[in-house]
Formats: structure tokens, C-alpha cells, sequence
């Protein structure tokens, strides 16, 4: 029996209701309490919002005997039997056959899957799912997507049946009895968010609908119209949070103003050794614009490998400097950090801008030193690391703080900076091509300049994908390159494992290296347990030649800079994801030579294989970034990413892209106009952006 909401019920009370322990759910107990907890199901908001992760759609179930080919179809039915037999290509296969209601049969056939075997028995009821094919005289399903239903279950014909992520001790059936009882007592409680103005615009159903059908829908149509008006939620929510931290540090804080102009231009142009691609202008040109406000600049700059992000930061501090002002540089590791000292030297030699590093691996006599010449305001850039955040040194007058590789900062990492003295402008940057959803999400409160290589800079790297057929053949051609007096990458996605059949690891590697097909040159190991000093003195080696071949992790996918090496082999390959693996082969062809890569997987899957050829047919960082986010999702994109944001509960931003960009588009529109959401309308949705997003992008206080 429902239980409606009184009248007189006050929010207080409803909103203390819904934090009931699942324990008191009709069904549960503090037993099944227990396992739930072990999945994050505490109370009973955490029950009305587990969304079910798939469906079986018992509305379309058909007997064998109405059967399309090809046409996907659900079949319930009885095993009978079940079989195993290797084909003559060596490929292990499983059957097993099941009669439906009506005296037909279908078989149901996997390969390779053999342990599926023990899930089958017989006068066990199971549907199949899937494509059919009539094949010698039989109905047949390959792969089929299968459910097991329970001793005395049976599916409801014209029902469409939720599919839960389950905990030891609890099934679907009684996990679907669990959410049907709290829904049914508990629903009702829900208030709603969504002003009606808003509802009436999109045409949206109310939330206590939404959440009936989104876990036992009537219909096709009722679950399609309860997922977009809690989809649409949740990124509207995502956005206006974004939108309000976007206006809150536009509103209350204000940074130097550092406007350019043709003097300072000239100075700071004579500083590069080349000009300056189109792209590079116009994002100079977007930065400069921002700088000579008040208002705090606040800009993610993404691009290509080699597209020189660090030329246009190089020329934003400059501009800083120019303005008596000090800027900072932060990377995420002190192996860049040290680069970008020297890049920066060589290109500040002879002139008056002083340039000092502020890592970890410093003494404290040396960062002693380094903070006194800082605060009196004779140093005047400022590259460091996490020590930055840790421990910030005493800035005079900080005017711009940069953050390369932004993706391994959070969003509070990054504001940080932003307290080191007074509010300066800031600059992000990444190397890694960020898909237009991940920017809208992610780093959404960031307005974004996009950087493309400049075309005929550097020579195109080769690329192939390699087999072990043509592994022989591979190293020869890198054994050529190193007597010719090129150096060699080998990249490995890991530093060690106990497995000792494990060969992909950097130190396994460099060992069978030595001892086999480069035995004849110098090697040398870098990864990233490592201390900075021994780190510093490996890179110096190979920078410097004495190394011929440096066998790394991933830790080289970021500001490695030897043009000398241009040849580099990446094994296990499709453990990388496709934006990765275009960092790390940025490292070669930075010279005057052409670049060679050469990819290696560890397996013979179809789908890695795809995925390789794809990094093999494409040098264009853009495109692969998007393939990467259409292969792989949002959540791996970036597998150090930080930004402290909580995840998404049902929407995806794959599928969800459309809604996603109206949302950013309608939360934009209803800041501009109120921008601390004070309208009373406002005020339940202003509580659950403030409960979510308040702490993760600093915007509790909003208001």
C-alpha cells in the first residue's frame, strides 16, 4: 500500500524519512542490510536512485517457431541438453539446446567461454537472447545473452524486468522485491526539483513518476520518457553547479589587469626562434583578451603533441612579467618540471627574467635560498610540482599560474594555486585532446582554446602494428637505427608484476633486452618508483647520448624532449588507451629525423586489433581522443584523472551528448539571470547542487 505525503508533513521530516537504513525496507532485515552496504546502498535514497543497469524485456518473447532470421529475438525455454566439442581449427565450443513452451527448440552456442558450462543444467528455465540463424535444420543463437531464472520464477509476459548490480547472498529476484517495496513505500516521499516552468518546457514527467518507471516501467515509452527527465536532471544539475563556480570566481575575485601591447608583444616575440603557427596566435590572442581583464582568466588550453602549448604559456608569463608580475608553472612530475627550467632558460638566456624550480626533491636549504629570492621578487617565473601546493613559496606579486597536464590535478588541486598570494589569471593545459562531453563535464567551468599541430612541423612518425611474425624483423630495423646513431623508446605499461611469465613490465623488459635482440648497445630503466634524483641522472644520460635505449612506462608520455630518438617500440599495446598511446609517440620524430613506432599487443583479441589499427592509420590527436571516449567512455579517458567530481548515476554522455549540451546551454541561461539561484523556484534544486557538487568545486558558500 502507497504511503502519500500529508499535508502537514514537514520537509524536515520527509527529508529525515528518506535517510531510513535499508534495514527497515519490507524484505531486507540487517542482514541482507549488511551485503547491500557492500555495494553503497545504505538508505533509502541510496535504493530509489540505484538505477537498474540493463532490462529484460519480457514483452517481445516469442516462440522458436515465429522466429526471425537475424532479427533479434527473446526466447524462454526448458535445457534439455547440453554439450562441448573442439573444432578442427582448435576453437572450444559449448552447447546447449532448450525446448520452449510450444515443443520447439533452439541451441544457444559459445565459444571459448567454457565456464559457462557449470551455470547450465538441466530442466533449468533460462531465456536466450539475441540474433537467431537457422542453421542445418535447427534455430541457433551464438553468443546469446542469457538469463536463469529461479526455482518456481517465470517471466511475466508484457512486462519489461529491471536488471540490478548485485552482492553475494542476494539474487535478482529478490533484489527487484527489495526495490519494488521501497518504491512503493517511499517514492511518494520524493520531492521535486525541477521547477514546473521548466518540466512544461521539456515536456518532462515528474520526478516520483520518473522514478516508478525507471525501474518497472509499463512500457518501451515509459521508461524511454522516465530515463530523459532524470538524465536531463542530473546533467542540469552537473552544469548549473559548474555555471555557479564559473560566476562565483568571475564575481568575487579579482585578478591583476595585464593588458598587451605592441612593445610588449615585440619583446616577448624576439624571445621564440621561430614564428608563430595560426593556431598558437589565436590562442595567444584569446589568453591576452582574458589577461587584460579584472576578471581572473580561467582557460584549459588542449591540443596536439607538438602543437606548442609551452610556446603560448611561455608567452602568457611573459606578459605577466612584463606587467612587473611573477607566474607559475606546475607539472605534474619533477622530470618535467626540470625540462621546462631548461626550455625556459635557453629562451630567457640574456635577459633579465629569472627563472627557478620549486619541487619536492630540493633541499631546505635550497628552497630556502630560491624563497627569498621569490619573495623580493627576483626570480620571476616559478616552476615547481605538488610542492607548490604542499608548501607554496612567498610570490610578491603572483599575476598567472599555469598547469600543465591538467588532467592529473583535481579541480581543488588546481584552485590551490589561485590562493598563493593575490587571485591570479589561470592557465591549464593538456596535451591530450579532451572530447567535447569530457570539457563540458569535467572541466566545465573552464572557458577552452584548442591548439592543432601546425602543418610540416616535424616529419609524420611511421607507424605499423606488430606481430610476433615480424618481431624478428622490427628489432633488426631498430638495431640499424641505433648504428646509424639514432636512440630507441621501448615502452612497457608496467613496472614490474609477480607473474614471472609477465614480460611487459620496463624491468623484465630491459633485462631481455640486454640479454637478446640489443644486447650490443647501452640500456638504461626509467619509471616512475624512481626517486627524482635517479630519475634526473637517467633522462640527463639519454639526453646526452650515453644512453642509445630507454626502456620506460608511460612516464614518457609527457615532456620527454630527445629529437634524437626516433624510433620506438610500445609493447602490450592495447593496455594503452589510443590518447595515451599518441603521447607516448609524440616522444619520437621532435628532430630532424623521421620518426618510426611500432605497436606490439599482448593479445590477439579482434577488438584490441581494431583499436590498433586505428592508432596506426591516424596521427591526428583530435580524432583519436574522440575514438578513444567512443571505444572506452568517459571514466577511463584519463586513468589518473582526479577532478573529485562524483560520478554519474545515469547519465551517459555518450549516448546522453545531445541532452548534455542543452543542459549546459539552459544552466548558463538561468545563471546569467539569477545567478545564486535565489528565486524561490529555485530553491530545492539550489540544496541538491549544493549536497552533491558544494564541496568538490568549492561552491558551498555560494550566496
Amino acid at each position: 500500500m502507497s504511503t502519500s505525503v500529508k499535508p502537514e508533513s514537514s520537509e524536515r521530516d520527509r527529508l529525515r524519512e528518506l535517510q531510513t537504513p535499508i534495514q527497515y525496507v519490507r524484505g531486507v532485515g540487517p542482514h541482507r542490510a549488511e551485503a547491500l552496504e557492500k555495494i553503497g546502498l545504505h538508505n533509502i535514497v541510496d535504493l530509489l536512485f540505484n538505477f537498474p543497469r540493463d532490462y529484460e524485456n519480457f514483452s517481445q518473447l516469442q516462440p522458436v517457431s515465429e522466429l526471425v532470421e537475424g532479427l533479434s529475438a527473446s526466447v524462454v525455454g526448458t535445457v534439455i541438453d547440453k554439450q562441448e566439442w573442439t573444432s578442427p581449427a582448435g576453437t572450444r565450443v559449448m552447447a546447449v539446446l532448450i525446448e520452449d513452451s510450444k515443443g520447439s527448440y533452439l541451441r544457444g552456442i559459445w565459444f571459448n567461454q567454457m565456464y559457462l558450462n557449470k551455470k547450465f543444467a538441466g530442466g533449468q528455465l533460462i531465456m536466450l537472447q539475441g540474433a537467431p540463424k537457422f542453421d542445418e535444420g535447427r534455430w541457433e543463437i551464438v553468443h546469446p545473452r542469457t538469463t536463469w531464472f529461479a526455482p518456481g520464477e517465470a517471466p511475466t509476459v508484457a512486462t519489461i524486468a529491471p536488471v540490478y548490480s548485485l552482492t553475494e547472498g542476494i539474487n535478482q529476484r529478490r533484489m527487484r522485491e527489495i526495490m519494488d517495496a521501497t518504491i512503493d513505500q517511499y517514492a511518494p516521499l520524493v520531492g521535486e526539483v525541477l521547477p514546473e516552468s521548466i518540466r512544461r518546457e521539456k515536456g518532462l514527467c515528474d520526478i516520483q513518476t520518473a522514478i516508478r518507471q525507471i525501474h518497472f516501467p509499463d512500457n518501451d515509452d515509459s521508461l524511454a520518457s522516465a530515463r530523459q527527465r532524470l538524465v536531463y536532471q542530473e546533467l542540469l544539475v552537473l552544469q548549473l553547479a559548474l555555471a555557479l563556480r564559473r560566476a562565483r570566481l568571475r564575481r568575487d575575485q579579482s585578478a591583476p589587469v595585464l593588458p598587451l601591447d605592441a612593445k610588449i608583444r615585440a619583446r616577448i616575440l624576439r624571445r621564440f626562434p621561430f614564428e608563430l603557427s595560426p593556431d598558437q596566435q589565436a590562442a595567444i590572442d584569446e589568453i591576452s583578451a582574458d589577461m587584460s581583464s579584472a576578471i581572473p582568466m580561467n582557460r584549459l588550453l588542449h591540443g596536439e603533441v607538438g602543437s606548442g602549448k609551452t610556446v603560448v604559456a611561455t608567452y602568457a608569463m611573459l606578459l605577466a612579467v612584463a606587467h612587473g608580475h611573477q607566474a607559475v608553472l606546475m607539472a605534474p612530475t619533477e622530470l618535467l618540471a626540470r625540462q621546462h627550467v631548461r626550455t625556459l632558460e635557453t629562451w630567457l638566456a640574456g635577459g633579465r627574467v629569472n627563472v627557478a624550480a620549486w619541487t619536492g626533491a630540493m633541499t631546505a636549504g635550497e628552497r630556502a635560498g630560491v624563497a627569498e629570492e621569490i619573495s623580493e621578487g627576483r626570480v620571476q617565473i616559478v616552476v615547481g610540482t605538488h610542492a607548490l601546493l604542499s608548501s607554496p613559496p612567498p610570490f610578491q606579486r603572483l599575476g598567472l599560474a599555469v598547469v600543465d597536464e591538467q588532467h592529473k590535478f583535481g579541480v581543488r588541486q588546481r584552485s590551490k594555486l589561485r590562493q598563493s598570494g593575490e587571485s591570479p589569471h589561470y592557465l591549464v593545459m593538456t596535451a591530450t585532446p579532451i572530447p567535447r562531453t569530457i570539457s563540458m563535464t569535467a572541466f566545465g567551468d573552464l572557458d577552452v582554446s584548442e591548439l592543432r599541430k601546425p602543418a610540416g612541423r616535424d616529419h609524420p612518425v611511421n607507424t605499423y602494428a606488430g606481430t610476433e611474425e615480424t618481431r624478428d624483423k622490427w628489432w633488426e630495423f631498430v638495431r640499424q637505427k641505433l648504428r646509424e646513431g639514432r636512440q630507441a623508446f621501448v615502452v612497457a605499461p608496467r613496472i614490474r608484476t609477480d607473474d614471472e611469465e609477465e614480460t611487459s613490465s620496463a624491468e623484465t623488459l630491459l633485462e631481455s633486452l640486454a640479454n637478446g635482440p640489443l644486447e650490443a648497445f647501452r640500456l638504461d630503466v626509467l619509471h616512475g618508483r624512481q626517486k627524482p634524483a635517479e630519475k634526473e641522472a637517467v633522462m640527463l644520460a639519454f639526453a646526452r647520448g650515453s644512453t642509445q635505449v630507454l626502456v620506460a612506462t608511460s612516464i614518457v608520455e609527457v615532456g620527454v624532449n630527445v629529437p634524437n630518438a626516433t624510433v620506438m617500440t610500445i609493447e602490450s599495446a592495447e593496455r594503452f588507451g589510443l590518447s595515451q598511446l599518441h603521447q607516448i609517440r609524440g616522444r619520437v620524430s621532435r628532430g630532424a629525423h623521421p620518426g618510426y613506432v611500432c605497436v606490439f599487443p599482448s593479445t590477439h583479441s579482434a577488438p584490441a586489433a581494431d583499436r590498433l589499427q586505428a592508432f596506426v592509420d591516424s596521427e591526428d590527436g583530435f580524432q583519436l581522443a574522440e575514438m578513444d571516449f567512443q571505444l572506452r567512455g568517459p571514466g577511463n579517458l584519463f586513468s589518473d584523472r582526479q577532478h573529485g567530481i562524483p560520478p554519474l548515476r545515469i547519465a551517459d554522455l555518450l549516448r546522453d551528448a545531445e541532452l548534455l549540451g542543452t543542459a549546459r546551454r539552459d544552466a548558463r541561461a538561468i545563471i546569467d539571470a539569477d545567478p545564486d539561484l535565489n528565486a524561490p523556484e529555485f530553491s530545492a534544486l539550489r540544496r541538491m547542487i549544493i549536497a552533491r557538487y558544494g564541496e568538490a568545486l568549492e561552491i558551498s558558500d555560494v550566496g
